[in-house]
């Protein structure tokens, strides 16, 4: 009896040795791999190092204080239709380091054009094509030259860049196809007509880093939905076939040409039903829009273009500045298809204006199917930051997709690592309590499923039942098989006796299966 209990209490401290060492081992090896990991474009990066102003957390806190629920999510976009009120819910996705597979683009495809949900798909390569192509839209990949439509800039001495024809400035529309826009093309959106949401006649400036390009294709066989440009660069602008040759008049960079110099694009399904709470305050159908902006560039997102302050300090040019008229071009105020000073304030005050105005016009605050319970408060709508895009190491690579079961993640770093930790303990805990299951037993083992044997035919109960019977009568009377065969029809049911099993085998009646359950204990019973 002492032994058992000296016994047990050693698998007990096994078992507790065995759980601290892996969740030590889990730190330390998380910590390692974490170590030379440069995280960029994430809402969540606060650190103050050399890639601040490559991380959202400007556009996080903007909306933070707002009101809106912030959320992120590392799982793959496969599980974005499981997410609660899609509709109501924003997708932020920057700057993607790698591909989405095909399920994962079907995926958000259907939360935009089923669900009603809101996409921001923000990227300067062609990482977001596959996604692209589900939405008819073309993702040229290679870096775009604009001569007349470029920005200027400063270094930290204050003296002139310089000039980048990669550096593009645009005069973006929030909700109309600048293609098709008259004289109301020239008026700026006045912060007033932004807060009360009038912005259907009005553009505000946008600065890019180094965008691509975008196309709209004309095979998408899609009809009931909106496609609208909502920011171009010039027609003159070129395509870089090499990174090395930045010559805007060399023969292999190719002009674009007319509707294919695309910035932002913005695709809107309407009419798409949904539950929700109703304006009578009952839960009902509701009419949405799911909508999906193609963004030619991530960098419009980050701190540093986000954030007019920050901006400032690392020498963007507003187009008071003396540089555009010495360098001859165009800023936004002075181009034919830009803005008019005349109209209004031209000021480009970061690009958090342009994008939060454009974010608030996609979501559904101004339902007015939807209760007023629900729309007049921001927390009711969801902003998630999708972290799951970018590449991780071989070493980490394990724990990302293990993080993949879980589809959408609160910002609190702590409960992050804590679900971690404890999905390495529960696997700890399974590996040290399953007993090791004995040789004949493995038919059993789940391990080995592909060895399991086929499931019957229920058409073959019936035939099987009868079999049974035969059998246990050949074997009664201690017969061979041969012998069995050679005995006639009225000798095995002289054998057999009992009425009803003699119907079984010799009647050509189908049985039900209730049928055949009341006949079995009989056989059983047969014989005995």
């Amino acid at each position: 009896m002492a032994e058992t209990e000296r016994q047990k209490l050693s698998i007990e401290s096994w078992l507790k040795i065995g759980l601290m060492a892996s969740l030590v081992l889990s730190v330390a090896l998380i910590s390692l791999v974490s170590l030379d990991k440069q995280t960029v474009l994430s809402p969540y990066a606060n650190a103050d190092d050399a890639y601040t102003d490559q991380q959202l957390t400007s556009m996080r806190t903007d909306f933070s204080e707002s009101d809106f629920s912030i959320a992120n999510t590392m799982s793959t976009p496969m599980l974005v239709n499981d997410w609660q009120d899609p509709h109501r819910t924003m997708l932020v996705i920057a700057g993607p380091e790698k591909p989405f597979d095909a399920a994962e683009a079907s995926a958000i495809y259907d939360f935009v054009t089923k669900k009603g949900g809101k996409v921001i798909l923000a990227a300067n390569s062609t990482n977001a094509q596959l996604v692209a192509d589900q939405f008819g839209v073309k993702y040229f990949g290679d870096m775009v030259l604009d001569d007349q439509r470029y920005y200027e800039m400063t270094d930290k001495l204050d003296e002139q860049v310089p000039g980048d024809y990669r550096r593009i400035w645009a005069a973006a529309s929030i909700q109309a196809n600048v293609t098709e826009m008259g004289d109301e093309r020239l008026i700026p959106c006045s912060q007033a007509n932004l807060d009360q949401g009038i912005v259907s006649n009005c553009r505000l400036p946008v600065l890019f880093h180094r965008p691509t390009a975008i196309q709209v294709l004309d095979d998408q066989t899609d009809t009931n939905r909106d496609v609208n440009v909502l920011a171009a660069a010039s027609t003159s602008a070129v395509i870089v076939t090499d990174s090395s040759n930045l010559d805007i008049n060399s023969d292999k960079n190719p002009t674009l040409g007319e509707g294919k110099t695309g910035l932002i694009v913005r695709i809107d399904y309407p009419g798409i039903d949904v539950l929700d709470v109703t304006i009578d305050n009952d839960q009902g159908d509701v009419s949405v829009t799911g909508s999906i902006v193609f963004v030619a560039d991530h960098s419009v997102l980050a701190n540093h273009l986000w954030d007019e302050t920050r901006a400032e300090e690392l020498g963007y040019q507003q187009c008071d500045s003396p540089y555009y008229v010495q360098e001859g071009h165009n800023c936004w105020n002075s181009d034919s298809d830009g803005l008019s000073d005349a109209q209004g304030d031209t000021t480009w005050y970061g690009n958090s204006q342009y994008f939060t105005a454009l974010m608030i016009d996609m979501m559904e605050t101004d339902n007015e199917e939807i209760s007023t319970s629900v729309t007049r408060f921001n927390d009711n709508f969801y902003i998630v930051f999708d972290e799951s895009r970018h590449v991780a190491s071989a070493l980490s690579s394990p724990f990302t997709e293990a993080m993949g079961a879980v589809v959408l993640l609160t910002s609190d770093v702590v409960l992050k690592w804590l679900i971690v930790l404890n999905l390495f303990a529960l696997l700890a805990i399974a590996i040290m309590v399953v007993p090791e299951k004995e040789n004949w037993r493995h038919v059993f083992d789940l391990t080995r499923f592909r060895e399991r044997p086929k499931k019957v035919d229920a058409a073959q109960y019936q035939m099987r039942t009868r079999e049974a019977l035969l059998s246990k009568v050949r074997q009664f009377n201690d017969l061979t098989r041969d012998e069995f065969m050679r005995k006639s029809p009225a000798e095995i049911m002289q054998m057999v006796r009992d009425p009803r099993l003699v119907e079984l085998i010799s009647s050509n009646r189908i049985y039900s299966n209730e049928e055949l359950r009341e006949v079995i204990p009989q056989i059983r019973r047969w014989g005995n």
